[in-house]
């Protein structure tokens, strides 16, 4: 089973119990790409608590009744630090759910790891971009069923695609905005503090 380094980014930011992490995940978890249900964030839990990333404590609100509560331990710091410190390959699809992770993840250890991420994110894409360019797109060659009129597939075609291509383009403009804001917030970090990631 992959870890699920999500986790550990929440847990970083707060200890928490299962509940807990699972309502984050339902909430602002749903801007990653995730609604996982519970079941798969307490064996989440339970594999890393195998790993010795986590450990957990009884507590709880005082309103019910006490729960675990999951913590990082330096070894669960350690795997978070490296998990963010490793290669991020883009997803084919843009906007996937896999670079907001990561961002979000791995991003909050530091300016110089978002910066990392955004532009590997937007190396990618304009790559993609250009190889749209160079080998041009269309429907091609078509025999549809009689339903179909070929002009009107046509016509539908490029609708659709101009959306992707809007929202695509959209997509790397806010990636180039991003890149430099993190390019000016890395260059005010103190010199003194080595680099991280």
């Amino acid at each position: 089973m992959k870890p699920d380094y999500p986790l550990l980014g929440l847990l970083a930011r707060n200890p928490a119990s299962g509940y807990d992490l699972g309502k984050w995940l339902r909430l602002d978890g749903q801007f990653l790409g995730r609604k996982p249900s519970m079941s798969p964030i307490y064996r989440a839990l339970n594999e890393l608590k195998g790993r010795g990333w986590v450990t957990t404590t009884s507590g709880g609100s005082g309103a019910g009744p006490e729960a675990k509560v999951y913590a990082l331990t330096p070894a669960g710091r350690e795997a978070l630090i490296e998990w963010a410190r490793g290669e991020y390959v883009p997803a084919a699809r843009p906007m996937s759910p896999d670079f907001m992770v990561r961002m979000n993840f791995a991003g909050q250890l530091g300016p110089e790891y978002a910066l990392r991420i955004v532009q590997t994110e937007l190396a990618f894409r304009r790559a993609q971009r250009q190889a749209e360019f160079d080998g041009g797109h269309g429907l091609g060659l078509v025999d549809p069923v009689p339903e179909i009129d070929s002009g009107w597939l046509a016509e539908i075609y490029h609708i659709t695609h101009d959306r992707g291509w809007q929202n695509t383009s959209l997509y790397i403009g806010w990636l180039e905005t991003t890149e430099r804001y993190l390019l000016r917030r890395v260059s005010q970090s103190d010199p003194d503090i080595p680099t991280r990631c």
